[in-house]
């Protein structure tokens, strides 16, 4: 079974990279973040071409903003949208959209950016996820938690801490809200195969930034103990980053009881350029 879950940033200006991914990959269960379409527009885009190709679909949408879903072709039962008793900005917003795939309950989840520490919307960041701790320890057993969770877990997570000082994704109180998720027993996948690598998952649109791999480790895939102890192998599709028209962020997969591309991660294909030095690019926070 193989697991995959990708912010595509609108996947209305993704669908010519979306439709050849799902074909080349062939994943079982997608979960997509910001896709940036209400309902009936995700159906009407993309419906026919995901019913052809085997997958049913739970998308919870808006209009221009946010955005979740989740495809699959392994089962799609007992949906649910949104997270309940997440704060709203000031209304609930469509983050968060969960359903039971091939016995597994997949979670397809965009969290706030935070935008400034200590703002509004910085503390309903850490609101929001206070609120999907506590729906994900209700359970059950076998789980997982996919999506963009605007949170670099470790120093390690981004190209040079330095580089973020003072802005959000990296402060302690942001780290700490994840920590608390995933002290429920959640294994971060990726880096639980990779300790000591490199790994991003999100680069800016920046000229350069991508090809000097100067990005951050914001997509993840959490899964609990029944789940992670199927894992054959986690990777970054950076070949998904390339090219024209790409989303900022990869798509991140992981295989479930069997590799079909064997344990190949978990940059792939790995950057060719060198980074640039510490401290000798600025991130900018515009997301």
């Amino acid at each position: 079974m193989r697991v995959a879950t990708w912010n595509v940033n609108s996947v209305k200006q993704r669908v010519p990279r979306l439709l050849p991914w799902l074909d080349q990959r062939r994943p079982d269960v997608v979960c997509l973040q910001e896709t940036k379409l209400a309902d009936d527009a995700f159906a009407d885009l993309l419906g026919e071409q995901l019913s052809g190709r085997g997958y049913a679909f739970a998308a919870h949408g808006e209009a221009q903003w946010n955005g979740v879903a989740i495809l699959s072709r392994v089962g799609l039962d007992d949906v649910v949208t949104g997270v309940p008793g997440a704060p709203g900005f000031p209304h609930p917003e469509a983050r968060a959209v969960s359903a039971t795939c091939g016995g597994i309950r997949v979670h397809s989840v965009y969290v706030p950016n935070g935008r400034v520490p200590d703002s509004d919307h910085y503390q309903y960041k850490l609101a929001w996820l206070a609120a999907l701790a506590e729906q994900i320890a209700g359970g059950p057993q076998a789980a997982v938690v996919c999506g963009d969770m605007n949170v670099a877990p470790a120093d390690a997570d981004v190209y040079d801490p330095q580089a973020y000082v003072g802005d959000t994704h990296v402060t302690a109180p942001e780290r700490a809200a994840l920590a608390r998720l995933q002290a429920l027993g959640l294994s971060d996948v990726v880096r639980d195969r990779w300790p000591a690598e490199r790994v991003f998952t999100y680069w800016d649109y920046r000229a350069g930034m991508f090809h000097q791999d100067l990005g951050m480790r914001i997509d993840l895939v959490l899964a609990t103990a029944p789940v992670a102890g199927r894992v054959r192998a986690a990777w970054v599709d950076r070949h998904a980053r390339k090219g024209t028209g790409p989303s900022d962020h990869a798509p991140v997969i992981v295989d479930l009881d069997e590799a079909p591309d064997g344990d190949i991660g978990p940059v792939v294909p790995p950057p060719s350029a060198p980074a640039a030095r510490l401290g000798s690019v600025r991130q900018r926070q515009s997301r």
